[in-house]
């Protein structure tokens, strides 16, 4: 989320594409996201999900946030960064095309969960990063960019997240740029 909100206005998404962060919105009030984004003068929202009975209820709470946040004549956009909640298919329908998410793993392989202990265990010879559109079906959605990440002897998942998280904070922000930019 930093390495998005810093490239948006490295690269002024406002003037250049008529884009800009409009807010932080978590599902944990402990992320360390919406301390940096407070800091960084952006709104952020809370709203804990262990408050609502059904994931759909939660998904309706959080579209009407999200919803406060749209301007008119500003096509929203949602861009997922570090939110590990599985949306309903009508929150994900509610937003279809406008609904960015990335994933730590080259899809298709390895979808969900514990991806970088997937591929060490698999014997992969690469891993990386995919920026992809949210479908219904989880992880599955159209591929906007990928980075691959040589596995190294002797990495564990830990030092492998690491260097795909690197990755993540180069190739996501460069991707909803071009999607900004309809290419």
């Amino acid at each position: 989320m930093a390495a998005i909100v810093q490239a948006a206005r490295r690269e002024h998404w406002q003037e250049k594409l008529g884009a800009r962060v409009a807010a932080v919105i978590s599902n944990r009030s402990d992320a360390p996201g919406l301390a940096w984004a407070a800091g960084q003068g952006l709104a952020t929202a809370t709203l804990d999900h262990k408050a609502f009975a059904t994931r759909e209820a939660f998904d309706a709470a959080l579209s009407g946030v999200i919803d406060g946040y749209e301007e008119p004549g500003q096509p929203l956009l949602l861009v997922l960064a570090g939110f590990m909640r599985i949306l309903t298919p009508g929150f994900v329908n509610r937003y279809q095309g406008r609904l960015l998410n990335i994933h730590p793993s080259l899809l298709p392989a390895f979808a969900g969960l514990h991806t970088h202990q997937r591929a060490l265990d698999a014997g992969c010879k690469v891993a990386g990063a995919t920026v992809h559109q949210v479908t219904a079906e989880l992880d599955h959605g159209p591929i906007l960019a990928q980075a691959v990440v040589p596995i190294l002897p002797g990495d564990t998942a830990d030092i492998l997240a690491a260097r795909v998280l690197t990755q993540e904070h180069q190739i996501y922000p460069q991707a909803i740029a071009e999607f900004l930019k309809g290419g």
